[in-house]
């Protein structure tokens, strides 16, 4: 028991007030480990959805800071008791929104690891190992992606926000310079809000945005991009970059890639491709053949927390050429000339927008060592075929429909029963309230989004964890609350 907390007598000409001795060290992380596996076995148990208002929150915690200390297993408690129960599980096998994180165990010790030693991983000279790590893991990820290794390069990030907004800063200035006022990025009306962020962070306009229509395969439309890119040099303006999507959000679409980099290389034009969520499919062989011309990008974001299995947050950007990154962001502030190193010592500082870094290869480098790709490779293509089984289960009822078939296990359906003549307004609202219903039982994670005007149900299968079963019984859940609301309707 760690009575007296942060208190170490040993230790002389130090703050005495936040140091633990040994032994308390030893009993807190044991209790700290004890919590995290007791988590990952029972996890499939525990609700995957929580939902509570700010008001129920503020009753709970807010409070002034204190200025007294009080027992760290008490503090523990308090946090698991009132934060980690209160929280949604992304990990659930019914958590079926947004893009799950399913994590692993080797990955997260990784990360408390990564923590505990407290690692700089921005520059070479306080991290040689930490900085070759990310070096081995960019090159592992270079050759997934058919990059070239030694040439290419690649930095971690947060996430696939960060890996965006890196790119973009990259394209904006190999394309455009200094002067950027005329540039024109085209994108489709699928791609990811992120990117839409990024654009307004580096400084373009709305004005310089050019919303591309898909078709109904919720692909980027060729021909009204090619069309506006032909529109916009005629006004005198200057097309620098394509962002094109491989695995979008809403339905795991991949826009034609390899026709797309045909365009940018005819038109000199920067081909980003946001793999954020469809990037862990090139692990398939299905999933490789539909990102077949992904190896054409000049640069690509991947999200290793999401099929690579990773905890938040570690985003990734690769890019065909790493000077692109190091002529972007390089800068030579006298209080780091000491410590630049030769060419071949990378300083990840260089490379991106954060100069204080995290180390986030270690969780990646472990559990890819530990597991192997090939055991990464069988997850990938289970989620795959789950979500076809899915697809194939949901046309056998005459009470659903495929609005948007699975796509690198992304699947969208509604209810619709044949027999019936609903009007449009009263699907959307028969098929949010399903949604709802599901939320408020809390057994399982099942939110709505938008295609082609309709109020779908979204499914995203990305847990290697969740079974057939969970499927089945969460379509079982979804007739009755049809039904049901069918009949008041």
């Amino acid at each position: 028991m760690i009575d007296k907390p942060f208190l170490n007598k040993e230790t002389e000409g130090t703050n005495k007030e936040m140091v633990l001795s040994k032994q308390e060290m030893l009993d807190f992380g044991y209790q700290i480990v004890d919590t995290i596996v007791e988590h990952f076995e029972t996890q499939h148990l525990k609700a995957p959805v929580s939902v509570s208002t700010r008001k129920e929150m503020d009753s709970v915690f807010l409070e002034e800071a204190p200025e007294n200390p009080m027992n760290a297993i008490e503090v523990l408690e308090f946090v698991k008791e009132k934060v980690l129960s209160e929280t949604t599980n992304v990990a659930h096998p019914k958590f079926f929104s947004f893009v799950p994180s399913p994590s692993n165990f080797i990955s997260a010790m990784s990360d408390s690891l990564a923590t505990g030693f407290n690692i700089f991983s921005g520059g070479w000279s306080a991290s040689a190992a930490a900085s070759e790590l990310e070096i081995v893991c960019i090159n592992w990820l270079l050759q997934l992606f058919n990059f070239p290794v030694k040439r290419g390069g690649g930095i971690f990030t947060s996430g696939g926000s960060m890996a965006n907004l890196t790119a973009l800063v990259t394209a904006r200035r190999e394309k455009l310079g200094e002067n950027f006022e005329n540039g024109t990025i085209y994108m489709s009306d699928q791609t990811h809000s992120s990117n839409i962020k990024a654009i307004r962070i580096i400084g373009l306009k709305k004005e310089q945005v050019r919303i591309i229509p898909t078709d109904l395969e919720f692909k980027m439309s060729l021909n009204k991009l090619r069309n506006a890119i032909a529109k916009d040099k005629l006004m005198g303006l200057k097309p620098f970059c394509i962002i094109a999507n491989a695995g979008t959000t809403n339905t795991g679409s991949v826009d034609n890639l390899f026709e797309i980099s045909k365009i940018c290389k005819a038109e000199k034009i920067w081909l980003h491709v946001d793999a954020a969520y469809g990037g862990g499919a090139i692990l398939s062989t299905k999933g490789a053949l539909a990102l077949k011309g992904i190896e054409k990008a000049n640069s690509i974001t991947i999200d290793p927390h999401k099929w690579f299995y990773q905890p938040y947050e570690i985003g990734c950007l690769l890019v065909r050429n790493h000077k692109w990154l190091s002529n972007t962001f390089t800068e030579k502030p006298e209080y780091l000339k000491d410590i630049e190193g030769n060419q071949s010592e990378i300083n990840f500082y260089d490379y991106g927008i954060q100069l204080t870094r995290r180390f986030r290869a270690l969780k990646f480098y472990m559990s890819i060592k530990t597991f192997g790709l090939k055991a990464f490779r069988e997850a990938v293509t289970y989620n795959i075929e789950l979500a076809e089984k899915t697809e194939a289960l949901i046309r056998k009822s005459k009470d659903w429909e495929i609005v948007s078939p699975a796509n690198l296990a992304i699947i969208n359906f509604r209810y619709n029963p044949v027999d019936t003549d609903y009007k449009e307004d009263e699907l959307d609202r028969i098929n949010q309230a399903i949604s709802q219903r599901i939320s408020n039982q809390k057994s399982a994670m099942l939110v709505t989004t938008v295609l082609q005007n309709q109020i779908v149900l979204r499914m995203c299968l990305i847990n290697p964890r969740t079974t057939i079963n969970s499927i089945k019984e969460t379509l079982k859940l979804c007739q009755t609350f049809a039904i049901e609301i069918a009949k008041i309707s």
